[in-house]
């Protein structure tokens, strides 16, 4: 009885490592975008790569914003922040992995600011 039990515990840990193998050889499409009537917008986003994480920043005069990012690994994401200039207005940041539903959030205002995570 008790071989049964270790060679089923051994079984679902071989399982277990397989899935996560499997995840973390999985290359995913990551898309930044930004959108809205804001001016002078500061976008910065973070992606996870072979390295470890990296981190990029711009300053755009005008929108539409967008990036696609070819990434893999156990961790996908990163973050997208956007900060609006003095002059305000509204921009919405977004940001897809594959065709999973996006995460978005919309700063609007003079220096306001908004930030995408959590994919």
């Amino acid at each position: 009885m008790l071989l049964v039990l270790v060679l089923l515990a051994a079984g679902g840990c071989a399982a277990l490592f397989a899935a996560f193998s499997n995840e973390v050889s999985k290359t995913v499409t990551v898309r930044y975008a930004v959108t809205g009537d804001a001016r002078d917008v500061t976008i910065a986003y973070s992606f996870w790569n072979d390295d470890g994480i990296s981190s990029r920043s711009e300053t755009v005069a005008t929108l539409p914003w967008r990036k696609t990012l070819t990434t893999k690994g156990f961790v996908k994401g990163g973050s997208l922040l956007i900060s609006l200039s003095g002059s305000g207005g509204t921009a919405t940041c977004s940001v897809t992995v594959d065709n999973d539903s996006p995460k978005t959030a919309t700063a609007t205002g003079p220096s306001a600011a908004a930030t995408c995570s959590g994919f």
